[in-house]
């Protein structure tokens, strides 16, 4: 199991300290900071090679973080989390006082997902944090679906590392803009907006 993995230790102890990891989600591998932890997101750019600003969203472990960390969370959210929380889902929401300013979209909001991935939830139980996290690969490259796809020298650059020898779904999370009266797919991923669209 997760927690008798070294590496988990090890990951766990590196995010706590605020450095940059790798660890597996059940869509792709991702790379990330834990929130109140790291100062901000901007490691992730650095290593990714992309240009700073762009929103990352966070890895929460229960469903109790919507309200914990949006603010004026609409009902059809809490529905749509409740429903497909664990999984590929990531929901905006307004950011509460909660969320510091540096994780926060120009907008003021931030992205929330719970993953399906027993070794990531583990994680973020251990380090008693959500996590920001991207995908791990190098801007303009394919998102990493195994272990052995991750770029040795994107490696290189982070405190530890995690595997779960699982394989990933290689579909990225929808993402669902629950900021106004009605829901908005800003992409569409594992999960359909006819899903979405029946619940709300």
């Amino acid at each position: 199991m997760a927690y008798d993995n070294p590496q988990m230790a090890q990951t766990a102890a590196a995010l706590a300290a605020g450095k940059p990891a790798v660890y597996p989600t059940e869509t792709v591998y991702g790379i990330g900071v834990a929130v109140g932890r790291a100062e901000a997101p901007d490691v992730l750019f650095d290593i990714k090679r992309r240009p700073h600003g762009k929103p990352v969203a966070w890895l929460v472990g229960s469903v109790d973080e919507l309200e914990r960390y949006g603010s004026g969370v609409p009902d059809f959210a809490r529905a749509i989390a409740r429903t497909f929380w664990p999984g590929p889902l990531t929901l905006i929401v307004n950011a509460s006082e909660k969320v510091p300013p540096a994780f926060r979209s120009q907008e003021g909001t931030i992205g929330l997902r719970m993953p399906d991935n027993r070794t990531v939830l583990e994680l973020i139980e251990r380090v008693g944090a959500p996590l920001a996290t991207t995908s791990a690969n190098f801007s303009g490259c394919t998102p990493p679906q195994s272990f052995d796809e991750v770029d040795p020298e994107l490696l290189d650059q982070v405190a530890a590392f995690l595997d779960d020898d699982e394989e990933k779904s290689g579909v990225s999370s929808t993402v669902l803009d629950c900021t106004k009266d009605h829901p908005t797919v800003v992409r569409e991923g594992a999960i359909t907006i006819k899903d979405i669209a029946a619940l709300c």
